[in-house]
């Protein structure tokens, strides 16, 4: 409950902050896409690299949980391996040393 609470907050801040910078940024400003310059208020601009952004993060942390559940799944079945050793040495019978 708390966890996402403070999620919504820091939502509500963001959006708050990208409202403040896009009411005090009114101009426009020219995006040169190598081919072609476009002509693009600011605070489109910026949302859009905020958006790209933030996409680029979200695939970043994609692929980095993918690498823990595939090393999660594979230390589960070392893990299982491993306990069922264990368990059939412990149902060996123990030798005396003469």
């Amino acid at each position: 409950m708390l966890k996402r609470t403070l999620t919504v907050l820091v939502v509500i801040a963001v959006v708050a902050a990208m409202l403040a910078f896009t009411a005090a940024n009114t101009g426009e400003i020219e995006v040169d896409l190598l081919i072609v310059k476009v002509p693009t208020p600011t605070a489109l601009a910026f949302t859009v690299a905020f958006a790209v952004g933030w996409l680029f993060g979200l695939a970043c942390m994609g692929l980095w949980a993918l690498r823990m559940l595939k090393d999660r799944h594979s230390l589960k079945r070392s893990l299982k391996v491993s306990e069922s050793e264990v368990s059939s040495l412990r149902n060996l019978p123990l030798n005396d040393a003469d």
